[in-house]
């Protein structure tokens, strides 16, 4: 008889780190390595996912920072990538810090929208073969230096066209912020470290509407401004009620959460203390980082995960229906890691059985943790759970090298990058090159699906799929942006068990257009365009 134990690691993934062997080799400096004199180089950089050029093959992007260029790492197939940064003409530097993309032009080709701590770029994708900073053209200038965070783009009113949130963590001066130790709020279990967020004072968060061409700033008539106590890092976007408007989740620091309910009439409300996103079971506000949704109990209900810091839980906010969340953290399995400080994360289904599994990316924010001599290190490694029918089960000790070893890391982007139907992370960590976590596909079933706007945005950005396959009904969205300051694959992929055929494949397109499809075969990428009436 087999032992348990060697059933339960025979059926566990082995996830490697190929980004040597890929090609992604470059460092990314995000400040000091031993301290970190102020609080701009704690929160790093993101990542992400776009085929740029449009040949089914994602390439990656790579946001850097202090002083250094983001790199555009072109996927050549067969595992590879070549750095086409010159060459696209990607030549921003500074403080980069997120990064988020969508087709705001609607002509067919991915652009992206980067966040700094000072101006933002918007990057227009000329035709597959460079991009050009449209930023000031499209009305996007800011009128001083801002702490810009999280971003997304989405179609809050339906119309079409893309319109653009930017989260902004907090207002920072080189020149006026205290050194370490200067306060009660510069210090970590007795150690001088870099002083915020506490301490430092709050922004507000921005909207841009699209309108005439260009994009106007609406956060003080959307209401999107109108929450003033919140240190607001990663953001996520979603239909979490159902109404068939984007919403906006922002996970904050140290301070409440924020759920901006969409109103319908060009107004959002934040209600996420009214709906159970604000704080943990116990009325606390933790240390919000990352953020990612996902059905995992295939209620067709989108759920919010978001990432925390050490000491702090995980947490969980399980929707129970139109947008009504309990803290379900201790109860589905995540009530056990406290160790770590959780940045990027992002529900992917690693085994294809139909059951998003989850992922978090970890590092301390203070180097000097490590004087301490304690169980948290500075460095940390990324921790996975397996969805066991909505009971997630922590493999991470048993699932591969690229799972078991530490660095200190930030943003997480999830995408089939060689399309052989298993789900990479690019995974950008401080002051090293990021890694490539890559497992070997199983026997299960998939599907991969790109969809493209006609009436709705070309991105298909807020787009709903229901799938059902082998008795099992499957919902995901369509997002920009994400994680923590990153951009995942805008194809949805499903994970399909053992069902060798798609019952049926709905898709409600933003503004409420209905479709219906019956794909042929499974373990294949299907492009999907909005049927026009």
């Amino acid at each position: 008889m087999i032992p348990l134990l060697v059933l339960l690691l025979a059926q566990n993934p082995v996830f490697r780190d190929i980004a040597p062997a890929a090609g992604l080799t470059r460092t990314i400096p995000n400040g000091g390595t031993v301290t970190k004199k102020y609080i701009i180089e704690t929160t790093g950089s993101g990542v992400a996912w776009i085929d740029y050029d449009n040949d089914g093959l994602p390439d990656a992007f790579v946001v850097s920072g202090p002083e250094s260029t983001s790199r555009m790492y072109h996927n050549e197939g067969q595992g590879k990538f070549r750095d086409a940064t010159d060459q696209l003409g990607l030549d921003r530097k500074g403080w980069g810090q997120g990064v988020c993309a969508g087709d705001f032009d609607n002509d067919g080709f991915t652009d992206l929208f980067v966040t700094y701590w000072g101006q933002n770029s918007l990057l227009r994708n000329v035709g597959g073969k460079r991009f050009e900073d449209v930023t000031a053209k499209m009305g996007l200038t800011q009128d001083r230096t801002r702490y810009n965070t999280g971003c997304a783009f989405l179609d809050y009113d339906n119309d079409g066209h893309l319109d653009l949130f930017v989260a902004n963590y907090l207002k920072f001066d080189f020149a006026t912020t205290p050194p370490p130790g200067a306060n009660p709020y510069c210090f970590y279990r007795g150690i001088a470290v870099n002083c915020g967020p506490r301490g430092l004072p709050f922004d507000r968060n921005l909207l841009y509407h699209a309108e005439n061409g260009k994009f106007r700033d609406v956060s003080k008539e959307s209401g999107i401004e109108a929450p003033s106590g919140n240190y607001a890092l990663g953001v996520l976007t979603g239909d979490f009620n159902g109404d068939g408007l984007t919403d906006i989740f922002v996970a904050c620091d140290q301070t409440p959460s924020i759920l901006y309910i969409n109103q319908g009439n060009g107004k959002f409300e934040d209600e996420a203390l009214l709906r159970g996103a604000a704080l943990d079971e116990n009325g606390r506000a933790m240390s919000g980082m990352g953020a990612a949704a996902a059905d995992y109990l295939h209620t067709g209900e989108l759920s919010i995960f978001r990432t925390n810091f050490s000491d702090e839980l995980e947490t969980l906010y399980r929707n129970r229906g139109k947008g009504e969340f309990e803290d379900a953290s201790v109860e589905s399995g995540l009530g056990q890691n406290t160790r770590f400080v959780g940045w990027g994360c992002g529900f992917f289904d690693f085994d294809n059985d139909g059951w998003p599994d989850l992922l978090l990316v970890n590092g301390h924010a203070f180097p000097e943790v490590d004087r301490l001599n304690i169980d948290i290190k500075y460095h940390q490694r990324p921790i996975l759970y397996r969805n066991d029918r909505g009971h997630f089960v922590d493999i991470s000790e048993t699932s591969g090298p690229g799972i078991t070893t530490g660095h200190s890391s930030r943003g997480a982007a999830f995408a089939d990058f060689d399309n052989d139907g298993s789900v990479e992370v690019l995974v950008g960590n401080q002051n090293e090159p990021p890694s490539l976590l890559k497992t070997t596909p199983g026997k299960n079933h998939w599907i991969s699906l790109r969809l493209e706007g006609t009436r709705a945005n070309r991105s298909a950005i807020g787009a709903k799929v229901r799938l059902t396959a082998g008795g099992i009904s499957q919902y995901a969205e369509v997002r920009s942006g994400g994680s923590y300051l990153s951009q995942n694959d805008l194809r949805l992929h499903f994970g399909l068990g053992s069902a060798t055929k798609i019952d049926k494949l709905e898709i409600e397109w933003p503004g409420g257009a209905r479709q219906t499809e019956t794909p042929a075969t499974v373990d294949r990428r299907l492009t999907i365009v909005e049927r026009r009436p």
